[in-house]
């Protein structure tokens, strides 16, 4: 896997996973009280003749507009700056397409939002009320909460907004990864993997003549002896690796493989078509899960990006 897509996946998951980890603040509750009028107020009303016009709101600058639902040129804004501060947290490298990457997230967040709400799940004051409160006391009080998101670039209203849509949106995330079941076709693989395509021939021509694969895999890689473990379709960042493994019959050596890593000759040892999914392995099908079914829910939704 490269390590811009690394980087995008993980700051896709810290997008998703910060804000309702750490939540939005108790917004403080103000209310203004009126005076009644005392007798010797005078309250005039417009005669027929007069004409009361409405203040025109200014239009609020927008980064990108979603099935309807606007991105602020604020919110996105301040979510790059909170996207190049974790970046120095975190010791990533800064992509270089960095606003492509947080105008993205923020169209999935909302994309899953969407979808949470369409699926009867609402973000109502309690729940958010219980967020803030939560956040409340890990930071250590209110004033500890005004604080941190004073710090962290957000004004109340894009606070509240994105509190709101990071809580529909982890929702929805869960409810895709949660049908992602925990067991699945997998393969038991061993390779012997050598830098040059002479080195892979020699070791081709080996087995061809009747040497042990196992034997010869130690022999290339005492450590390990080429294990790659039990892994499902859709693991490796390899495809090509993959679909030679998937092929192969048990006790069966494939041919030659090249990839950017060198030459690999694989092995089958076992196939389990119901093989229980590693930690790492499930993780990875989770996440691959929420990247398809973004991928068709935006090919199904209006989207307008107003930013360069």
């Amino acid at each position: 896997m490269s390590m811009i897509k690394k980087i995008k996946i993980l700051m896709a998951f810290l997008l998703l996973l910060f804000i309702p980890a750490c939540s939005l603040g108790n917004p403080q509750s103000t209310s203004t009280s009126i005076p009644a009028p005392t007798t010797q107020q005078v309250i005039s009303s417009p005669t027929p003749t007069e004409t009361t016009v409405p203040p025109t709101a200014t239009p609020v600058p927008v980064a990108a507009v979603v099935n309807g639902d606007a991105i602020t040129l604020e919110e996105y804004e301040a979510e790059v700056a909170r996207y190049q501060a974790a970046t120095v947290i975190t010791g990533t490298i800064l992509a270089s397409d960095t606003n492509t990457i947080v105008l993205g997230e923020l169209i999935d967040q909302t994309l899953l939002a969407q979808a949470a709400e369409e699926n009867g799940f609402i973000v109502d004051n309690a729940l958010l009320q219980s967020r803030i409160d939560l956040l409340a006391n890990q930071l250590g009080g209110v004033q500890a909460l005004d604080s941190w998101i004073a710090k962290n670039g957000y004004t109340p209203n894009s606070f509240q907004t994105a509190l709101e849509r990071s809580i529909g949106a982890a929702w929805m995330r869960d409810h895709i990864t949660d049908k992602v079941a925990v067991t699945a076709d997998q393969v038991l693989v061993q390779q012997i993997l050598v830098p040059t395509q002479a080195e892979a021939d020699e070791v081709y021509a080996a087995l061809q003549s009747g040497e042990d694969f196992l034997e010869l895999a130690s022999t290339y890689d005492p450590l390990t002896e080429g294990d790659l473990g039990w892994f499902p379709r859709g693991y490796l960042s390899e495809p090509t690796i993959e679909e030679a493994a998937f092929a192969l019959q048990v006790d069966q050596y494939s041919q030659v493989i090249h990839t950017e890593v060198g030459y690999h000759i694989l092995y089958l040892l076992e196939r389990d078509a119901e093989h229980a999914l590693l930690p790492d392995a499930l993780r990875v099908l989770q996440v691959n899960a929420v990247q398809a079914w973004l991928a068709e829910r935006r090919s199904q939704s209006e989207i307008q990006i107003l930013v360069p």
